[in-house]
């Protein structure tokens, strides 16, 4: 027996909706992303949409944690492979700076940062706890490398902190296509970083 037909106003799967955000502010940026738009691509009206986010910005933040899940996932990948630290240090800079301008990820992540001026608790916490896990893994990542002798004896935590304040600087300018600041430029500016403050031999 075939499966009956969807009813009408019957929500597809939440996956499809935050897929077809990211979508839509890849092709069009975040100006062509409205909820009767896309309301339309995934066959709901915004008022369901609505019903199911409460607000444009709960669904801008749902599509980031959603875009950051699968990141999470690739980072571990990447920093679980064999190799030196600094090869996977590099790998880990390579997946946080943007590919380049109006990258989507990145576009969503200046909206919502721009957006949490206003932001209640539960929404600045869903963020913090975003940054903590890149945070987490990049002190891990910056304590192992000492441990093998790869990088100078440093407080990895302070470090840390230094080199993603550098990194979401040059992720910014990167989104926003800033003239002479783009992905190249950015990564061979923080390897240079790297190279003078923290390898063994600089």
């Amino acid at each position: 027996m075939p499966p009956a037909p969807r009813r009408r106003n019957t929500a597809p799967p939440r996956e499809d909706v935050l897929a077809a955000v990211m979508a839509t502010v890849a092709a069009r940026g975040l100006d062509g992303l409205t909820m009767a738009g896309l309301g339309r691509e995934v066959g709901m009206s915004s008022g369901h949409l609505l019903y199911y986010f409460r607000t444009k910005d709960e669904l801008l933040l749902r599509t980031l944690e959603w875009s950051e899940d699968r990141l999470g996932a690739e980072r571990r990948r990447l920093l679980s492979r064999p190799g030196t630290v600094r090869e996977r240090l590099d790998a880990y800079i390579g997946l946080y700076l943007p590919d380049g301008h109006r990258d989507p990820h990145w576009t969503l992540w200046l909206e919502v940062w721009n957006r949490s001026r206003d932001a209640d608790d539960d929404a600045r916490a869903r963020q913090a706890a975003i940054e903590g896990a890149w945070h987490r893994d990049l002190v891990a990542l910056l304590a192992e490398g000492a441990s093998r002798g790869e990088f100078r004896p440093a407080d990895a935590d302070r470090v840390a902190t230094r080199l993603r304040a550098l990194l979401d600087g040059f992720s910014v300018h990167v989104a926003v296509g800033l003239p002479g600041t783009g992905r190249d430029q950015a990564l061979s500016l923080v390897r240079e970083f790297i190279d003078d403050s923290l390898t063994a031999g600089g």
